[in-house]
């Protein structure tokens, strides 16, 4: 028999969001365990805010995230969060 070394995707169809559901819903009863990202506590989930930025700071901020391939609020937050500590 002819090994298949790639699989032909043209051929796959993409899963209905029911049957998604149904799917996490049979891994969750097998396993006896909740799937997902578990909730965060109070006192650690952050807060939404508004804040004017100097265009020069939201222009780093940007290019930082970018290099480290990340959101450029979190650049902040972690700017921040060294000062404060």
């Amino acid at each position: 028999m002819k090994k298949i070394r790639e699989f032909n995707f043209e051929n796959a169809r993409r899963i209905t969001p029911k049957e998604r559901a149904m799917y996490k819903k049979a891994i969750e009863a097998k396993l006896g365990i909740k799937l997902g990202r578990p909730p965060k506590k109070p006192e650690l989930k952050y807060k939404a805010i508004s804040i004017k930025l100097d265009p020069k700071i939201l222009k780093w901020a940007k290019k930082e995230a970018k290099k480290r391939k990340i959101g450029y609020q979190t650049v902040i937050n972690e700017e921040l969060l060294k000062k404060a500590s």
